[in-house]
Order: C-alpha cells, then structure tokens, then sequence
C-alpha cells in the first residue's frame, strides 16, 4: 500500500460562536463534516464521554481522527494514552502546556513523554504552538538541535505571525522554517500574515500569504514522504478557528464563510498531494 493523505476537520472549527445563538450538537457537526467528505476529525481526548460518543461515530462511518491533548506534566499523559488504547487513534497530537524559560527544563518532560509513547506503542507529534513549550520559532528549533528526532505537528501559522517575518520571506526565514518542517509528521492547517493569525484564502490581499504557505506545506510533504515509509499516512488537519481567531465586523459577524474555506482548503491540499505524487512516481 502507498503513502496515503488524510485530511481531517476540526471540531474545534465547527464552532460558530454567535452571540443568541446555540451551537449545533455534535452530532450533526459529525454528520456535516461525513457528508463533505473529510477522512476524520482532531478528537479532545481529555473528555473520555465525549472522546467515546466522537469516535463511536466515526468508526461505524469508516472514518479516523487523532487524539489531541493539552498536558501540563508527563504523568497527564497517561489517561490519554490509556483512552487511545482503549478507543484507537491515527496518532496523539500533543500541545505541551508548559512554558520552561531554559531549554534544560524541557528535557524530562519530553524524555517522559516519549517514554510513555514508546511503552504504549503510540506516535506522539509535539504540536508547534503558541503559548505552549513550542511557542518560539527559535526555541523549538533549540529543542530539535537537542531531539533530531522529534516528531512535530507543525501549524506554522503561529511562527509567522510569532516572528513577523517581512515580505517578501527571506531565504534566512524560510530556512529557518524549513527545520521545522523536515521533522513534521503532519500540518494544521490555516493562513496567516505577519500580523494576524487567520485570514481569508479568497481576499485579493491575502494572495501572496495563501501561495507562502502552499508553498511551505509543500516542501512539508515532500520531505515527509522521503522520511516515512512506504505504508505511511500524513494527516492535514483544517483548523480555521472561530472568532477571535476569525475576523469579524462591527456587528461581531465574520466577514467570509470558514466552512466554505474549510472545504477549499481541503481541496487544495489533495489536489496538491495529487500532483507531487504524480511528479514523485
């Protein structure tokens, strides 16, 4: 079996956040993200009711998900591991909610980490993030010169904006961002400027940002397909968040249509895996 894409949705980003106005239920946010045709979803696992009633729905429609956590010392991990042993996971995406001020600090957390993951049989990816152990580019990048090997989520989104880089991007910048992205083992997935974290894909303006990160995800695939094996699976998670992570005006409405995006964006990145596996034999 070939290397394989999954694009997954995030429930997070089923969110609508409008002011008088209840959320969907869960269920129908599942049903809404089956029949666009999404292969999964990113699953809280630190709700073991809500994890359970998730992927419940999601294996009887032959769909995955990954389990997401938030943990804040090595023993947190655990419960999520158990859950993941009990109920199944692509992988366990990891947002380390610590912030160590020393690179030394950081060490037995992910050592403890890794050892938990290698006793329970369970890819564990360390999501890049802001306000998390990996909210600055170059630290984490100090982090990698100390785990080579570390397996990363990259949501890149948040150095951009983190760093504001200038535009153009520039060769130093973009090598930079390519470390991070030669140990990613899958991508959340949003836009970003260098001022602000999420934007339209369809605004005029936003173009040259859109193309930037193509053009990162991109060479985040390419590598990754040269690193994992030949039955390996890559997961793209669409994340475009809610407010305030999404744009509104003055009457607290958001000024484009996210799900519509959502489903763009899933698109674009099949059609883009499409291509490079063409051109990659």
């Amino acid at each position: 079996m070939a290397q394989r894409l999954l694009v997954y949705q995030s429930l997070w980003a089923m969110e609508r956040r409008i002011d008088g106005e209840p959320e969907y239920p869960i269920q129908r946010q599942l049903e809404t993200i089956r029949d666009a045709g999404f292969d999964g979803v990113g699953v809280r696992f630190v709700d073991p009711s809500f994890a359970r009633e998730v992927t419940g729905f999601l294996r009887a429609n032959n769909m995955t998900w990954q389990a997401q956590c938030y943990p804040r010392s090595v023993a947190e991990l655990e419960p999520v591991l158990a859950l993941v042993a009990e109920l199944g996971a692509d992988h366990v995406n990891l947002q380390p909610d610590i912030r160590p001020y020393r690179l030394e600090d950081c060490i037995p957390f992910i050592e403890g980490w890794r050892r938990l993951a290698d006793r329970a049989g369970v890819p564990v990816h360390i999501e890049t993030h802001r306000d998390r152990m990996t909210t600055d580019l170059f630290f984490t990048l100090h982090l990698l010169d100390c785990f080579p090997d570390l397996r990363l989520t990259g949501d890149i989104s948040h150095y951009l904006l983190g760093r504001e880089f200038a535009w153009p991007v520039s060769a130093e910048n973009h090598a930079l961002m390519h470390r991070i992205l030669d140990n990613c083992w899958g991508l959340h997935g949003r836009v970003a400027t260098r001022e602000q974290i999420q934007v339209s894909l369809n605004f005029p303006q936003h173009q040259g940002w859109v193309d930037l990160f193509m053009g990162w995800w991109e060479y985040a695939i390419r590598s990754w397909r040269r690193r994992a094996g030949p039955n390996a699976v890559f997961t793209f998670l669409c994340e475009l968040g809610p407010p305030p992570y999404a744009i509104t005006g003055p009457d607290g409405r958001e000024l484009y249509d996210r799900w519509a995006e959502a489903l763009q964006m899933k698109d674009m990145i099949r059609a883009l895996w499409d291509r490079i596996a063409v051109e990659e034999g």
